[in-house]
């Protein structure tokens, strides 16, 4: 077993110290599923050459998303004091079911959820379940969320169920991340019946129209939830809180925040303005796997209203153990009552970044989001569309080009970026163009690897736009 142990540390730490030239996955998906697809060993293989075999298999179809300039997705570059924590997690094999069958994984999540609080200065008697994901998370503070307006309406989902109940209305931008709308379906609330709020050109609501639609839309008593955005996952941009909770909580709703990466701001005293009024709601999501760095998965259910939290969530048989006054059981808080134990890796982090290491952390990458949306607007024929007030720069080329021209270039450099490989970051469509998004969120990240990225994609513009005869 130690044998076995040592050569994957050496393994994983032979792939986290190389530098890879290519920043995105050499194998496609379908090169990957035929390096996998053996047939069905009648034996067992031993285990070095089964360890051996995943790793010839699976480097060449891993994206370099440790690394310094992968700008593809909102996601961290999973901090090797995490990973150190993480591996500990699996060798550990902890269950987190309960805090009687995993008392210091139970520990670790009833601390870290404390500094959490405390790090995104949300309400001290919120509670938080350690879930999967911002998804997930959303998920649970909605069933939460769910269950509570319908107890004010005199409904007992849990009891009752949904059948027959008061019908809830759900306020949401139409910009809102993807995620919550899946959340939201998993619930039973079909995408028709959502009341969508009209956004503006950074894609966040507009106050005056949530409250057209408030007013219009739901009666008097009815039962409501708004949903809100902390961080648009292309302009990086958040809801007006200071106007749209106060309006939501005067006809008695929850306010749910999806504030995936967007609520991190509140964590550095220089952004913390831009989720002003965040505080005020009922329930949050945010991931652990972003600005805290941690191996996925990771993400935390936050919910002000405990008992309500508990009630949506809790699984109860005989054979569970009860808890007191002082204990915490971490079932209470998630769908699953069988999981990893995230809590060791968030506990690690928040303890290795502490207070002022995350907020230097956000301000950092915020900085370097501007400084690499200047470097390409200053580029003729490369047009940055979003105003930079986070992580997230959203990119067009072509200039004065018509839509369907625009587009063509843009996924033309898109494809030529990722081709060359000096950085990854993907493609999107957003208000009907397509953008190049870069999402700037990796510890690892130096203003030389923004300036050696914006070098790479002007480039990239450049071959691109000189084939299309459009400079």
């Amino acid at each position: 077993m130690e044998a076995l142990l040592l050569a994957a540390a050496r393994r994983a730490i032979a792939y986290r110290t190389a530098q890879p030239a290519h920043q995105r996955a050499e194998a496609s998906y379908a090169d990957c599923v035929a390096a996998f697809d053996d047939a069905l060993p009648e034996e067992g293989e031993a285990a070095p050459d089964v360890l051996a075999a995943l790793v010839a298999r699976a480097e060449p179809g891993l994206h370099a998303a440790t690394g310094p300039r992968f700008f593809g997705w909102v996601i961290g570059n999973s901090h090797p004091v995490g990973v150190a924590a993480d591996w500990l997690t699996s060798a550990w094999g902890q269950n987190t079911a309960n805090h009687f069958a995993a008392p210091a994984a139970a520990a670790a999540e009833t601390v870290a959820a404390r500094w959490l609080l405390e790090l995104l200065r949300l309400p001290a008697e919120s509670s938080v379940g350690f879930v999967t994901g911002a998804t997930m998370a959303s998920f649970v503070a909605l069933a939460a969320a769910r269950g509570e307006v319908l107890a004010r309406a005199g409904w007992d989902v849990e009891a009752q169920g949904l059948f027959g109940a008061p019908p809830v209305r759900v306020l949401i931008g139409e910009e809102a991340h993807a995620s919550v709308f899946s959340a939201l379906h998993y619930l039973g609330f079909g995408k028709a019946s959502l009341i969508r709020v009209p956004a503006d050109a950074q894609g966040v609501m507009e106050p005056d129209a949530f409250g057209e639609r408030l007013a219009r839309d739901v009666p008097e008593g009815a039962p409501l939830i708004v949903v809100t955005q902390a961080g648009h996952i292309h302009s990086g941009a958040t809801d007006a809180h200071q106007r749209i909770v106060p309006l939501a909580q005067a006809r008695a709703g929850w306010v749910h925040v999806d504030g995936a990466f967007g609520l991190w701001a509140r964590a550095c005293p220089a952004r913390a303005h831009l989720a002003a009024g965040v505080e005020a709601a009922d329930s949050w999501a945010t991931d652990g796997h972003k600005w805290l760095q941690t191996p996925f998965d990771c993400g935390y259910a936050i919910v002000r209203d405990a008992d309500a939290h508990r009630r949506a969530m809790t699984i109860a048989a005989s054979y569970l153990p009860p808890v007191s006054e002082h204990e915490r059981d971490p079932s209470h808080y998630v769908p699953e009552l069988s999981r990893r134990a995230r809590g060791f890796a968030s506990w690690a982090l928040l303890r290795h970044f502490g207070r002022n290491g995350i907020a230097v952390l956000v301000e950092r990458h915020c900085a370097q989001a501007r400084l690499l949306a200047g470097l390409l607007a200053a580029e003729p024929g490369i047009t940055v569309l979003n105003e930079v007030v986070l992580n997230q720069v959203a990119v067009r080329f072509g200039g004065a080009a018509d839509a369907a021209e625009g587009d063509a270039l843009t996924r033309a450099t898109i494809a030529a970026v990722q081709e060359e490989g000096t950085c990854f970051a993907a493609g999107a469509s957003w208000r009907g163009r397509w953008i190049l998004r870069l999402s700037v969120i990796g510890f690892s990240t130096t203003d030389d690897d923004i300036r050696l990225s914006a070098q790479a994609i002007i480039d990239a513009w450049r071959r691109v736009a000189s084939a299309a005869g459009a400079l």
